[in-house]
């Protein structure tokens, strides 16, 4: 059976908040409402979700802190601000907390289903891919979960969050090329602005962990001008 997707609805304007939960459940969405920060939050620790939208102005916690706190504790759900404030200023630090979509009001309903329905299935991916909790490449295991890689001999190496973090990125998303505006946003969700350098010597970290000639990779590739990609063939 088919479980339907979920969104949390975050708005104060009572008008609005109903017209667009209508519309997300036509579109065949199960839709739980808040019209304040506070509850919200105590919603988003009861259920899961398949993407959050949060109105920024509201009573009780403004939506920019209840995406900061949301990040805290789940680092994959997606999280789209809808709101009036539309400077470049306040989508900057809409992204900064953490949102990876930003629509400002007044908006086109066509629109932001497209973009609901685009960051639903983004959430998607990332389940298929919370389902199997471990992934092979070579003769090492990557555990997602305890963020280990166990190689052959049963020896253990430990990851950093960062690099697990990267690592599901870039398998998420194997055999095609990510940009480094993708990498950025997902793994290091705008709160330090790592240069290319930084993310080069994490692709250099797992060379060493995975291929079996680190100078002749046939995982992890360096796409110039572009970002890098995870090729496996095996999968």
């Amino acid at each position: 059976m088919l479980t339907k997707k979920r969104i949390l609805l975050a708005e104060d304007e009572e008008h609005l908040l109903e017209a667009i939960k209508l519309n997300l459940e036509l579109e065949g969405y199960k839709v739980s409402t808040a019209n304040n920060g506070k509850k919200a939050l105590q919603i988003f620790k009861e259920e899961r979700f398949n993407l959050v939208i949060l109105d920024v102005m509201m009573p009780e916690i403004d939506g920019f802190v209840v995406a900061e706190t949301i990040r805290l504790e789940n680092s994959e759900v997606p999280i789209m601000f809808l709101t009036a404030k539309n400077t470049n200023e306040d989508k900057i630090s809409g992204l900064k907390k953490g949102a990876d979509d930003y629509l400002t009001k007044p908006f086109n309903l066509e629109e932001l289903i497209l973009r609901v329905n685009n960051l639903v299935k983004r959430s998607l991916k990332g389940d298929d891919l919370k389902e199997f909790n471990s992934y092979k490449i070579g003769d090492k295991t990557i555990h997602f979960n305890s963020f280990e890689l166990v190689n052959e001999d049963e020896s253990i190496t430990p990851l950093t969050k960062k690099e697990t973090m990267l690592l599901k990125l870039l398998i998420e998303r194997r055999n095609e090329a990510v940009s480094r505006e993708q990498i950025l946003e997902t793994v290091w969700n705008y709160d330090v602005y790592p240069s290319t350098r930084t993310i080069d010597n994490f692709i250099l970290t797992f060379r060493k962990y995975f291929e079996p000639d680190p100078k002749n990779p046939v995982y992890f590739h360096s796409i110039r001008g572009v970002g890098y990609k995870f090729t496996d063939n095996q999968h």
